[in-house]
């Protein structure tokens, strides 16, 4: 009959189709090989049995070993963390964070956080209160005070100038090894005689005055002039280009300038600047390269570029001081200079002088 299959065709069809599969099995594998990065595929039963004997299954806790050291490998190549709920070695990868031993640095701040006002009425009362007793009170005993003086008046009470020189904050220690830094940041005075008697006993005393005549002097062994204003900004490179003599930097600025990063002791009578550059030592975190500060305060007059009525102007002031304390400095000695005139504000009120000298501890240094 007509439809009926000649002798050999059905045959041949079959060699065809088991050609074309074995082609399309083979394009396949070509394509898994490069996909494994031409690793070897697990053997499969279409091409025979595998000719190695099985290995044995390794115990439990070797097992674990094993896949852990291989996800650890895996984690520190590809980069990424370990996921908040568990998983991977949870270790971190190298050269994420700084080298060990290297403080990381906080970034700058831009304001100084106000403490609460004094009281509901928010008078300038309240605020000078709080004020004048913050600055009047004691916060932590020093046994060992030495005291030297710039005034010029006979008065009893204990001199300005003061440091602690207990052990427990070390500054006795590095005077007594030679390894002492006092910064003085001054505008004009002529009495040196703290600072001079510092570098007697051993400190290395870095004086900044913009009066003086050349740009660094070095007095005796280890006292140096220099002729910079600390202030609150850097001065605008063309000011600086037209006015070379009148050099003017940050605190901040003059440290990475000069490669010093401790400040055995800061000593500021800035002629009531010092309510700026003590907000950019907290705004630009300073404070804790320094170990201990004494800072000469005028009260007769806001300060410069400080503004405000005058409630707000006296918690502002009250607010710079709680930062230190926040930061960790103690007010262990308060200095009333009772040879000024005895203004607050321009007004002769609240039994207060227009000049008080305090002295902090860090209490944290080392």
């Amino acid at each position: 009959m007509a439809w009926e299959r000649l002798p050999g065709r059905g045959c041949g069809a079959l060699h065809r189709c088991l050609l074309g599969a074995a082609l399309l099995l083979g394009l396949r594998l070509c394509t898994e090989l490069r996909r494994a990065g031409a690793q070897p595929p697990a053997r499969s039963g279409l091409l025979g049995p595998d000719p190695r004997p099985p290995e044995p299954p390794l115990p439990p806790a070797l097992a674990q070993r094993r896949g852990a050291s291989r996800r650890q490998v895996t984690y520190v190549r590809s980069g990424r963390r370990a996921p908040p709920g568990g998983g991977g070695s949870g270790t971190q990868e190298p050269g994420c964070c700084p080298p060990r031993g290297l403080p990381r640095r906080k970034g700058p701040r831009w304001h100084i956080d106000l403490q609460p006002w004094a009281g509901p009425a928010r008078s300038l009362d309240e605020e000078a209160l709080r004020f004048l007793r913050y600055i009047s009170t004691i916060q932590i005993a020093c046994d060992h005070v030495s005291t030297d003086s710039l005034a010029t008046d006979s008065s009893p009470s204990k001199k300005p100038w003061s440091v602690c020189l207990d052990d427990r904050f070390g500054l006795g220690h590095q005077i007594r090894n030679k390894q002492c830094r006092l910064y003085s940041l001054g505008l004009g005075s002529d009495d040196t005689h703290f600072e001079v008697s510092m570098a007697n006993d051993g400190c290395e005393v870095h004086r900044f005055d913009p009066t003086v005549k050349s740009a660094h002097i070095l007095e005796g062994e280890r006292f140096w002039y220099h002729r910079l204003s600390v202030d609150w900004r850097d001065s605008h490179p063309a000011v600086a280009a037209q006015k070379p003599y009148r050099n003017t930097r940050k605190l901040r600025t003059i440290l990475n300038e000069f490669g010093h990063h401790k400040i055995d002791v800061l000593k500021a009578d800035l002629e009531s600047a010092e309510w700026k550059v003590l907000e950019n030592l907290i705004l630009e975190d300073v404070l804790e390269q320094i170990g201990q500060l004494i800072f000469e305060i005028h009260l007769h007059w806001p300060g410069f570029e400080v503004s405000g009525s005058d409630s707000t102007v006296v918690r502002f002031w009250y607010s710079l001081l709680k930062e230190l304390e926040l930061q960790d400095f103690r007010l262990f000695h308060s200095y009333k200079d009772l040879s000024k005139p005895q203004l607050f504000l321009k007004k002769d009120i609240f039994n207060a002088s227009s000049c008080y000298t305090l002295s902090w501890v860090n209490t944290r240094w080392k």
